[in-house]
């Protein structure tokens, strides 16, 4: 593995990092790790990378890692820049014949994504886009026990993630996290809905099984000085009738990471939090409700898709890195797999991909386009 950002002073380098390490299935090995020299080189030096492995630029990156003998040289590169830099690097890493995991939202536009997914199309290479709850055991569960239909077909879905952090004007206070994330420059059209309103519409759509067709969005800027969004809601309908409500706030005063989602079909509903992530809440409609809870030995119980993403027994909390390290594992295991010719199992497959990508920049576009129409509706176009 090699690494585009996520320097000394990076926050989400360090997960990625945590993330990737937590099997053995993977090694980092070089790295561009900040746009300034000498950060890049101080970061490469406190992760003991190889001095000549240690690049000043992706570009220097790839042109020396393309020339090394095939087990030598990264298998694939992460990207964990802000979101204007995402593209150039994943674009470069294709062409050069490298496998990628990147950050989400996966681009600056809808259109630079479509040119990534046609690269990949022609390239046959991998790309993992970091949504990073789809990694979370209980999640997976919810999205089999929907798929097997014992709870009906799917009538409501409601998803919500609420954050607290942006409640001040932080990015004129120093903080790097939300300075770019509040700058269109950097972050996009959209602030908090590009930021974690993706997440939940994410999350909405792989447990669900249904895309999102249309929607009814209002955004907000709460916080005197703020130049995107910090806070929203959308109503949204999805394919075969379902309909549903997506909120998203970072001015929720107090609060932490709260993602939530319910999904109620015919015969029953299942409620997750992410805050309380091994625990999966299933009420039926006509018998008592039951708690289902993550761990390793409950293969009696629980699919095949939880199971294998359990790391320990049951009562051992799993969480965030957890999920993270889920997703590169079985990005990992897929991966060796094909270098190898062999066939990955379907649970090694289960990890967001450029279509994840596509569909989350179209959520974007699509809710910035509503929240600036006078229409009641807007048609969810790709």
């Amino acid at each position: 593995m090699g690494m585009i950002g996520g320097g000394k002073d990076a926050f989400i380098g360090a997960i990625h990092r945590i993330a990737a390490n937590m099997d053995g299935q993977i090694e980092l090995v070089c790295g561009a790790l900040s746009m300034h020299a000498d950060i890049a080189q101080e970061s490469g030096r406190m992760l003991f990378l190889d001095q000549d492995r240690i690049y000043n630029t992706y570009d220097e990156m790839f042109k020396a890692e393309v020339q090394k003998p095939a087990n030598e040289r990264m298998d694939f590169v992460t990207i964990v820049t802000p979101n204007f830099a995402h593209f150039a690097p994943a674009m470069q890493a294709l062409e050069n014949g490298f496998n990628v995991v990147i950050e989400k939202p996966i681009t600056f536009t809808l259109e630079e994504a479509q040119k990534l997914k046609q690269k990949v199309k022609e390239t046959g290479l991998m790309l993992l886009l970091t949504h990073t709850y789809a990694g979370y055991p209980m999640v997976k569960e919810a999205k089999q026990l929907i798929k097997s239909g014992k709870l009906g077909k799917v009538r409501k879905i409601y998803v919500e993630y609420i954050q607290g952090w942006l409640s001040r004007l932080s990015e004129r206070e120093g903080n790097a996290q939300a300075s770019w994330r509040t700058d269109p420059s950097k972050s996009g059209k959209s602030g908090c809905m590009g930021d974690i309103g993706t997440h939940a519409a994410h999350l909405a759509e792989y447990i669900s099984g249904l895309k999102i067709t249309e929607l009814n969005a209002s955004l907000n800027i709460v916080v005197d000085g703020r130049m995107l969004d910090d806070d929203g809601a959308v109503l949204l309908r999805f394919e075969e009738g379902a309909t549903g409500t997506l909120i998203a706030s970072q001015v929720a005063a107090g609060e932490e990471n709260a993602l939530k989602i319910r999904v109620y079909g015919e015969n029953g509903s299942l409620e997750w939090a992410q805050m309380e992530p091994n625990t999966l809440t299933v009420k039926w409609l006509d018998k008592p409700a039951e708690i289902l809870r993550a761990g390793s030995g409950y293969t009696d119980r629980l699919s095949s898709y939880a199971t294998h993403n359990c790391r320990t027994p049951g009562g051992h909390p799993e969480g965030y890195l957890e999920a993270f390290g889920n997703l590169y594992r079985n990005f990992a295991l897929t991966l060796s797999a094909k270098i190898a010719g062999e066939e990955p199992k379907k649970e090694w497959l289960d990890f967001p991909s450029i279509e994840d990508g596509i569909r989350g920049m179209a959520f974007i576009n699509n809710v910035v386009a509503s929240n600036e129409s006078n229409e009641k509706w807007t048609k969810y176009t790709i």
